[in-house]
């Protein structure tokens, strides 16, 4: 193992995804109302985005993706608008921190990997722009430098569950599948790393299996049973 792919919310920053998303709308919508948008349509026309970018099948990058369809609810205006959602991500952002939880075992264990040669990659689906995923990490306690890479949707041109995301992040990092295991909380978005060959841990402590899968067959647990694992390689 030279390289451990981490997923961030949920996994290195503990959430509930549904809080979380309901924390960051009305920070967003409270941003852009002086600007117009209004508050239900906002919400609709970044839903209408973020499908895009999940639906993406290369032909753009993911921030591409988001802004033409955004733009095409909107129009033109909102390209020119597009200061103000970077200006969110840098600033108000920082509210939604609140409804997130901590754990000092992420910090720990990033710490005791780079002791060890191994490279750590910010696996995250890049539905957000870099500013944002930063900050999120930031909110774990952690150093984006000490990550070698953090995808994002100015870097990507694929989301989860599409395994060509993975491909992708291999290629961009340069290291082979077998080189590397990835570590997330999503059954769906993040185990499917499986299917191109990147070994598998499910973090349960923020779970999310929408599908009710199967995950018996999975090396999975909490941070504990996660350090053991890798270190066990």
């Amino acid at each position: 193992m030279k390289v451990v792919l981490f997923d961030l919310d949920g996994t290195l920053l503990p959430m509930d995804q549904d809080v979380f998303v309901k924390a960051y709308f009305k920070e967003l919508c409270k941003k852009a109302a002086p600007f117009g948008y209004d508050p239900d349509k906002l919400i609709q026309g970044v839903w209408a985005g973020t499908g895009a970018m999940v639906k993406n099948q290369g032909t753009k990058t993911n921030e591409d993706m988001f802004w033409d369809t955004f733009a095409g609810i909107f129009g033109e205006k909102a390209y020119a608008d597009k200061e103000i959602f970077n200006d969110f991500y840098s600033n108000e952002f920082d509210l939604a921190k609140t409804v997130c939880g901590y754990n000092p075992a992420a910090k720990e264990l990033i710490k005791k990997l780079k002791a060890k040669g191994i490279k750590v990659v910010l696996a995250s689906n890049p539905i957000f722009p870099a500013t944002a995923q930063k900050k999120r990490m930031e909110w774990a306690g952690l150093d984006p430098d000490d990550f070698m890479y953090i995808t994002s949707y100015e870097n990507s041109h694929y989301s989860k569950p599409n395994i060509r995301y993975y491909a992708e992040l291999l290629e961009n990092i340069g290291y082979d599948a077998a080189e590397c295991v990835m570590v997330g909380n999503d059954v769906s978005e993040d185990m499917c790393a499986s299917e191109v060959g990147i070994k598998t841990f499910l973090l349960t402590d923020c779970m999310i299996n929408s599908k009710n899968a199967d995950i018996s067959s999975f090396e999975k647990g909490g941070y504990p049973e996660l350090e053991r694992f890798l270190f066990g390689l």
